[in-house]
């Protein structure tokens, strides 16, 4: 059986490697007692108004759904993203900027095909941020690029600084995937990140796959986002492609549905790659997601319920593991010195499920700049979270 060789050198997986660390099977239940704050799902409950949405035309799953999706759900994502970002009206046209896709994982992959080269010398690169989504290596890979990881750390301000990037690297990107408000470490992209990355992507010919899935969980002010920072030129939203999700934003990591946002070139190469690589949203699906992207009520409340838990987390961990309130998303990143050791002794000791730091990052230069910590996801309810948290307290 031939294996494409590209893809030999991937990082794990995390959730893998993790089970691995705690002795556990795939599938395996949890113990009594036990609380999982490891993986980022939201359990804050699907908005009851979506039922009906998904039910109203059960027929249509008996039809193939089209690719572009329907004008009502392109319409939805368009106002929703002149609301959040206080764009012009006429900014975006929605039947030629936005694209609905199966949730953002498998847009983020396939979007590297659009940043694709004939074999040619010397080997084009993608950059990516360190930590990072496994899923951008392997879409890095998939085009047989070279990745160069640019580190996210304290020191950078938890954002890839990728104007530091050397000249002759950057000269040979094709590509640059940031996620922002970043996971795992919550931190925002101002409309300077934006501008300064943008610049930086137009005198050296890549594209920028911007990952803002995190955009409607905030605990201040609304995080700038890349489309925001294009306003003023629509040019430069010609080498963007924006993916937003309601995975996060409505507690809807089941219905799979997102959308891209980009120049609409761009956006219209990528329409026709997925017409050739793409599952399209079903009907029922574009429906429910349209009234989602509709309605704020409930992910206020959301981001309400976040709050809470940040402010629960910082009175139990505030003077510890260099704790800091994450400006967007819902996940400490928390300084324990070594990740998968404390990740250890507290499922050992007591039973909490944390994912150590280094499986979201890789090794360069002998460092791991994920290694010390661990990340913990604030997303169960606020009584099983404050029990993980101060367990934590008491453990580490």
């Amino acid at each position: 059986m031939i294996v494409a060789e590209r893809f030999a050198g991937l990082p794990d997986y995390p959730f893998p490697r993790l089970r691995a660390l705690l002795g556990q099977k795939a599938g395996e239940a949890l113990p009594e007692g036990a609380i999982d704050l490891s993986i980022g799902e939201p359990r804050h409950g699907v908005p009851e108004f979506l039922a009906r949405a998904l039910s109203a035309d059960f027929a249509a799953y008996g039809r193939y759904p089209p690719n572009e999706g329907t004008p009502a759900f392109r319409r939805a994502a368009a106002g929703w993203l002149a609301r959040r970002y206080g764009l012009a009206p006429d900014f975006l046209d929605p039947d030629a900027a936005i694209l609905p896709v199966n949730g953002t994982r498998e847009a983020l992959f396939l979007a590297a095909q659009l940043a694709a080269r004939a074999e040619t010398q010397p080997r084009p690169v993608v950059l990516l941020p360190n930590p990072f989504y496994q899923c951008y290596a392997a879409a890095a890979a998939a085009i047989g690029a070279e990745i160069h990881y640019v580190p996210a750390t304290a020191e950078t301000g938890f954002l890839p600084a990728f104007d530091r990037v050397a000249r002759e690297v950057l000269d040979r990107a094709v590509a640059a995937y940031v996620c922002a408000p970043s996971n795992p470490q919550g931190a925002i992209a101002d409309l300077a990140y934006w501008r300064r990355l943008l610049a930086l992507a137009e005198r050296h010919d890549f594209l920028l796959f911007a990952d803002e899935c995190y955009a409607e969980i905030y605990d201040g002010a609304p995080p700038t986002g890349v489309v925001e920072a294009c306003a003023g030129s629509p040019a430069a939203l010609e080498r963007v492609l924006a993916f937003h999700s309601l995975s996060k934003r409505s507690n809807l990591p089941g219905l799979r549905s997102g959308f891209v946002v980009g120049g609409e070139k761009i956006v219209t190469a990528f329409r026709v790659l997925r017409s050739y690589g793409g599952a399209p949203s079903p009907i029922p699906v574009l429906e429910a997601a349209t009234q989602a992207w509709s309605d704020e009520a409930h992910v206020v409340a959301n981001r309400t319920l976040y709050r809470a838990k940040i402010d629960v987390a910082e009175r139990i961990l505030g003077n510890r593991f260099a704790f800091r309130r994450p400006p967007g998303g819902f996940f400490l990143w928390l300084d324990v010195g070594d990740g998968e050791r404390a990740a250890r002794d507290l499922w050992s000791k007591a039973k909490v499920k944390v994912l150590p730091g280094a499986y979201l990052a890789t090794e360069v230069d002998g460092v791991n700049p994920g290694a010390p910590y661990i990340r913990v996801a604030l997303v169960d309810s606020l009584k099983t979270t404050q029990d993980g948290l101060e367990r934590i307290a008491a453990t580490l």
